[in-house]
């Protein structure tokens, strides 16, 4: 992994956009492939758990967080 900056965004009604270089790994320490650019699901109805395949858009998944 390098220095680079890693953003991370929720996205309104969406999914959480991961940008940068990162490793993922799941509950038992495996190694998730990723690029240096991914979405992971948020609604928790996404055929392709943990990453996001849109279904957000389809079931109308609604929330918008804000930092405060």
């Amino acid at each position: 992994m390098s220095d680079e900056k890693v953003t991370i965004k929720v996205n309104d009604h969406g999914s959480i956009r991961i940008t940068g270089d990162v490793e993922l790994i799941d509950g038992e320490g495996n190694e998730f492939k990723v690029g240096k650019s991914f979405s992971l699901c948020r609604c928790g109805e996404s055929s392709k758990k943990p990453f996001c395949d849109g279904t957000h858009k389809k079931i109308d998944f609604d929330s918008a967080p804000r930092a405060k």
